[in-house]
């Protein structure tokens, strides 16, 4: 069936010199770099330079997480879960813990930590014998030497801004979009204030009601809050809202 093809090709041989041009390239490349220095490396001796912000294994920096969960959420290949470790003081906290043989290194978990715990880090020689030698636990994913530069900054335009003329302003997601109180639907069950990593939440009374109980309703410290919307995810009776900023 093949053979049909054939007749495509030049039967005269003077004009079948197109087959030489790929080797006429390939011989003027290797003149080219035989006289002049390689341009490759001596790897593994040698190695190329890497930038702070490459985007390699995620890195968490200890002290700052605040177990809020968001890149949990926000990690597309699911290979980040919250476990339980022991911090500096001995107190039992939440922190992440990354499966590296199904993290796609895109950063999304550095790039959604509102308080840039989580980081990119320049290494990714991450060669294990075994699947259980990839998982990093919350004190192996320090990296020692982390850099601001290693921070991926979430940063957006607002539609008014750009209406007003300002579109090269960038303000921080997390300075921007905080809580909203739907009151009539508030039951006052505090879970909010419970499910809150930076206790931001303070329940206050507001009068009391008909069978004489205190009516309960979560007052949010925007100083504090950090826009991880566990109190909105965990409301029994979405009586929380994000309210966007435009």
């Amino acid at each position: 069936m093949a053979m049909k093809y054939l007749d495509k090709y030049p039967k005269n041989l003077a004009k079948s010199g197109w087959v030489l041009k790929p080797l006429v390239t390939v011989l003027r490349l290797f003149a080219k770099t035989a006289t002049r220095k390689p341009v490759t490396v001596l790897y593994p001796y040698e190695k190329e330079w890497i930038p702070d912000n490459y985007r390699g294994r995620p890195g968490l920096r200890f002290d700052k997480c605040v177990g809020c969960g968001m890149c949990v959420r926000m990690c597309p290949t699911a290979c980040i879960k919250l476990v339980e470790v022991a911090d500096d003081d001995g107190k039992m906290v939440m922190r992440p813990q990354v499966n590296l043989g199904r993290c796609a290194m895109c950063g999304y978990c550095a790039e959604y930590c509102p308080v840039d715990a989580m980081t990119v880090t320049p290494e990714y020689e991450l060669a294990e014998y075994t699947r259980f030698d990839l998982i990093y636990g919350p004190r192996r994913l320090h990296y020692e030497g982390t850099t601001e530069g290693m921070e991926v900054k979430l940063e957006v335009t607002l539609p008014s801004d750009i209406e007003n003329g300002n579109p090269e302003r960038r303000v921080s997601l997390f300075d921007l979009d905080r809580p909203e109180l739907i009151d009539n639907k508030c039951i006052g069950c505090k879970k909010c204030a419970k499910v809150c990593p930076v206790d931001a939440i303070e329940m206050v009374e507001k009068g009391v009601n008909d069978k004489g109980r205190p009516i309960l309703r979560p007052i949010i410290d925007n100083g504090k809050c950090i826009s991880c919307k566990n109190c909105v995810l965990d409301c029994p009776k979405d009586a929380l809202v994000i309210k966007e900023v435009l």
